[in-house]
């Protein structure tokens, strides 16, 4: 196991393993133990009771968070015609059809989301194998596959994050940055929250939340207590 840094075992003695603190607390302990020395990320993770095997339990959308998330994502639009000048207006960084899929296919990832109308779907789905395993593929589960390429991009420039339950039933989903206000990042922590409670499904067994923790980028966890929500 690699040796710890000197700044993260100072970081750790300030987190008491063994409890669960307020969402407020929380927040305020895990910037105080971030170590990076640039403007790190703030991330929950939720450890579910789901079984992501089961088609009805594969937990996945997406959520525009109130204050975003203090990235600027840019958007590749898959789109032609009228959809394509409208994409272009909402502000995409590209659009393009087959052209871009030759792009991709030639090794090129200049872009964090991909929007696709459904009529694009066949040309997108060429990808498959590229944008997969990247998280990056089009789906209508996430709005990402949709006519109304305007919402599409305007909701992905004002802090749209997607969650997607892995094997093991976590959820990771950024909330902002280490520089964001505390109650900004409150903010954004609940609505996460409040979604996640909302798309239980109803064939969970057991208690449907197991733990809760938030982090930055190279700190500790903290755990965090859910009746504090």
């Amino acid at each position: 196991m690699a040796k710890k840094s000197k700044k993260m075992q100072e970081a750790l003695k300030k987190v008491d393993a063994t409890k669960n603190y307020s969402v407020v607390e929380a927040i305020a302990l895990a910037k105080e133990t971030n170590i990076a020395k640039f403007d790190a990320t703030v991330e929950v993770a939720y450890r579910l009771s789901v079984d992501p095997k089961k088609a009805d339990q594969q937990i996945r959308g997406a959520v525009v968070l109130p204050n975003g998330t203090g990235k600027t994502q840019t958007v590749l639009v898959f789109a032609k015609g009228e959809k394509a000048k409208e994409a272009e207006a909402a502000g995409a960084d590209f659009v393009g059809e087959a052209d871009m899929v030759q792009k991709i296919q030639g090794g090129w990832f200049g872009f964090d989301v991909v929007v696709a109308t459904p009529d694009m779907m066949a040309e997108v789905g060429k990808l498959g194998r590229v944008l997969g395993p990247k998280g990056l593929m089009p789906n209508p589960k996430t709005g990402t596959v949709t006519m109304d390429v305007t919402k599409a991009v305007n909701e992905v420039k004002a802090g749209k994050v997607t969650y997607r339950v892995d094997k093991a039933g976590n959820v990771h989903v950024p909330i902002g940055k280490v520089s964001f206000d505390d109650a900004k990042l409150l903010e954004n922590f609940q609505t996460i929250h409040e979604t996640l409670v909302k798309v239980k499904p109803a064939t969970a067994k057991g208690q449907y939340i197991k733990n809760i923790a938030v982090t930055t980028t190279f700190g500790p966890g903290v755990k965090v207590d859910q009746a504090s929500f």
